[in-house]
């Protein structure tokens, strides 16, 4: 079993979303027994919150299903967790410096290297914007879990969301 975390900074827009689609997709493919799966922040702002209420609309909007309560990430996660996914670069540094060993130095990266294998593209955060952010944000999610199924465990994931 692989077990996954999507971080981003107040675990409620993006690392929430990136976890539900991941979710969704490997149930589409009746791989969910495959995964553990988890989200979180690098910043104590929203623990115990549920994602952002225009997450939800959006994630719903696009046939997605939200469960989630902010938590913060920790030390521990290194030790609980196969693979670290940060949203971008402040939250992989903020990651990488709670790191005591190479060896989990070695689980985390953006996980946008998936979607166009640049290693330092990041997710935009939406919490700022509109409506139309939110969709921009769902689809490189969307794009870059399906490439990550793909890639790195031969899961074809489905087109329809």
């Amino acid at each position: 079993m692989t077990k996954i975390l999507f971080v981003c900074l107040g675990n409620i827009c993006r690392s929430p979303l990136a976890e539900a689609i991941f979710k969704h997709q490997i149930a589409l493919l009746g791989k969910q027994n495959l995964f553990i799966v988890d989200s979180c922040g690098t910043s104590n702002y929203h623990i115990g919150s549920p994602p952002d209420s225009r997450t939800i609309a959006n994630a719903k909007k696009n046939g997605v299903k939200i469960n989630h309560e902010a938590r913060q990430f920790c030390k521990e996660d290194f030790n609980n967790f196969d693979l670290i996914f940060a949203m971008d670069n402040s939250n992989l540094r903020n990651i990488k410096s709670l790191a005591d060993k190479p060896e989990h130095l070695k689980k985390v990266s953006l996980l946008r290297i998936y979607n166009d294998g640049e290693s330092n593209t990041e997710v935009p955060d939406p919490y700022y914007g509109n409506e139309s952010h939110f969709q921009e944000v769902f689809d490189i999610l969307d794009f870059s879990i399906k490439n990550l199924l793909e890639k790195k465990f031969n899961l074809s994931p489905t087109v329809a969301k």
